[in-house]
C-alpha cells in the first residue's frame, strides 16, 4: 500500500496565536539562566530564558513578570494555561492586539 508524503517536510506553526480576547503563546522556557530574555523560536515555539530556579514556582512567577514587562501589560493579564511544571508552556495574554505582540515580542 503506498501513502503519499507532504510536498514539504517544514511545518511553519506560529508560536503566538490570536485569541478573541488577546493572544495564546507556545514557550520553551529555560529556568536558571544568566538573565531573562527572548532566544527566538524553538521548534513551534518561542524560546524564553528566565533567571529564576525552578522552585516553589519562582521560575513561573519570573515568566509572567517578564511577559508583562515584555508586552507593555498588567501581570494580571498574563496566565499559564498549561505545563506550569515543565519546560513547554501555553501562556495566554488578555488586552493586547496580536499584531503590537508579534512586534513586541521580535516575530
Amino acid at each position: 500500500m503506498l501513502f503519499s508524503r507532504p510536498t514539504s517536510s517544514v511545518t511553519t506553526t506560529s508560536p503566538l496565536l490570536a485569541t478573541a480576547t488577546g493572544i495564546r503563546l507556545r514557550l520553551h522556557v529555560q529556568p536558571r539562566a544568566s538573565r531573562s530574555e527572548l532566544a527566538g523560536v524553538h521548534g513551534d515555539a518561542l524560546k524564553v530564558r528566565v533567571a529564576a530556579p525552578p522552585v516553589d514556582s519562582a521560575a513561573n512567577e519570573t515568566l509572567v513578570r517578564f511577559l508583562a514587562e515584555q508586552l507593555g501589560v498588567a501581570r494580571s493579564a498574563v496566565r499559564v494555561e498549561s505545563g506550569a511544571a515543565g519546560r513547554a508552556k501555553v501562556v495566554t495574554v488578555e488586552g493586547i492586539d496580536p499584531e503590537v505582540a508579534r512586534r513586541r515580542l521580535g516575530l
